[in-house]
């Protein structure tokens, strides 16, 4: 069975929400789906006084685990336009992987959140892409084959670079039907294209 990691980092349980059903859809591709979160970097009384979401269920990866997925899809909040120092720094630790080729042919793809519809989505969804290209990932993004994220009959989500939501400034929107199907269609595209790579 084709196993993927789905690593996030979650500041108010948005990206917690879709790291979930992005483990919905590898499941329904027939893949098996480990949901790992990286550790918050914020000093825990900064961290409560903003209400960051820190009772989140998933245990926290290592970086020496990675090898052992099929496929890595990458979740995290933007900061700015770019991926959080949280992730940031998990990645800133697989050098040693880097130095061996031990992602090289793995499948990679990312999903993201933002408090505006123009947030700097694909340019945070770029920003995780570029270490999975380090890496010699094979990267997709969400395909146009996801209807989901066409037409303007509503506030959504959803990119070709990657899946992803949107909070509203101040976090009220939780993600949508349709966030949660993109996410979930990204989950099922990465296990079948993975499945295929390692038949």
């Amino acid at each position: 069975m084709t196993k993927v990691l789905v690593l996030y980092y979650s500041t108010y349980g948005h990206i917690e929400a879709m790291a979930a059903a992005v483990a919905e859809g590898v499941a329904a591709g027939g893949g098996q789906a480990d949901i790992r979160r990286v550790p918050e970097l914020v000093p825990a009384e900064v961290a409560q006084a903003a209400h960051f979401k820190l009772d989140q269920d998933a245990p926290f990866a290592t970086v020496e685990e990675l090898p052992g997925y099929d496929a890595i899809i990458v979740g995290a909040p933007t900061r700015f336009g770019r991926m959080p120092a949280q992730m940031a720094q998990f990645w800133d630790q697989t050098g040693g992987l880097w130095l061996t080729g031990a992602l090289t042919g793995k499948v990679g793809a990312a999903f993201t959140s933002t408090a505006t519809q123009h947030g700097g989505q694909e340019t945070t969804l770029f920003s995780i892409l570029t270490n999975l290209i380090h890496h010699g990932m094979v990267v997709t993004g969400l395909p146009y084959a996801f209807q989901g994220q066409m037409g303007l009959e509503e506030v959504k989500g959803g990119t070709p670079y990657g899946a992803s939501t949107i909070s509203d400034g101040d976090g009220s929107r939780q993600p949508s039907k349709t966030d949660l199907d993109g996410a979930r269609y990204l989950g099922q595209h990465v296990a079948g294209l993975a499945g295929k790579l390692t038949a």
